[in-house]
């Protein structure tokens, strides 16, 4: 119980030295200020440096965390971006360390684990922004291509989300009969293709058509149908049905 204040420094207290020390020893009162602004406030209370800086503060309550944030936020672009980068890279950033890495990381995860339970409430096709929204947090700022099967029951119901694997820069493999074989070892009726390009843009390239077209007619032999093929970029998505192409 001797170390319950050290590490819960955000326990609710109504005052006294624990407080204060949340507040690093702030004379200003920012510390304060910043806590209240996002109590009261709704989703845009505080800018994005300023998440940043309030979850590094909770982590490290007695330094300034304030330039940190603004540094994360310039090296990785985005609260998006610092959200989703690769844990050891904010470790190793200025003044981070693993314990503030960490602190950055479990909001990613989250944030992925409520979206996707989301999805798994109710029928895929009829919760579509559910499904592009926990696919975007999952993959729109992966540095690498990473390629996933959404297999889904008669209900349309997601029964399991496939990761197939992950790439590199530009391409990462996916093979048919493997896929098709999943599917079937699942009792799946139909699947969802997926796949994000670390460029941003979502247009799909001709490889992805071909392998989509492939997939679809050995999943059709199967007894399987593929809703759609979705390209995630961090500018967007594209849907290779929406574009006729399946």
């Amino acid at each position: 119980m001797a170390d319950q204040t050290r590490l819960f420094p955000e326990q609710d207290q109504p005052s006294g030295k624990t407080a204060a020390n949340f507040d690093g020893g702030d004379p200003s009162g920012h510390r304060a200020r910043l806590r209240r602004r996002l109590m009261a406030g709704g989703d845009d209370a505080l800018a994005d440096h300023e998440v940043i800086e309030y979850l590094l503060m909770v982590a490290r309550p007695r330094i300034d965390t304030k330039p940190i944030a603004r540094s994360l936020i310039q090296r990785f672009g985005s609260l998006a971006g610092v959200l989703n980068a690769d844990p050891q890279a904010l470790a190793m950033h200025p003044n981070m360390g693993e314990t503030s890495a960490a602190a950055l990381r479990i909001v990613a995860l989250s944030a992925r684990r409520l979206a996707k339970t989301v999805v798994r409430e109710q029928p895929v096709l009829s919760n579509w922004q559910a499904l592009l929204d926990y696919l975007h947090i999952d993959m729109a700022h992966l540095n690498v291509e990473r390629v996933r099967v959404l297999y889904l029951n008669t209900q349309n119901m997601l029964i399991l989300d496939h990761l197939v694997g992950d790439g590199t820069l530009d391409e990462s493999p996916i093979y048919t009969r493997e896929v098709v074989k999943k599917g079937l070892d699942v009792g799946a009726a139909a699947m969802i293709l997926v796949h994000n390009h670390p460029s941003g843009s979502p247009k799909p390239s001709r490889a992805d058509i071909q392998v989509t077209q492939k997939i679809t007619e050995a999943a059709r032999l199967m007894g399987m149908s593929v809703h759609d093929h979705i390209v995630i970029g961090r500018e967007g998505y594209t849907s290779l049905k929406s574009q006729g192409l399946i």
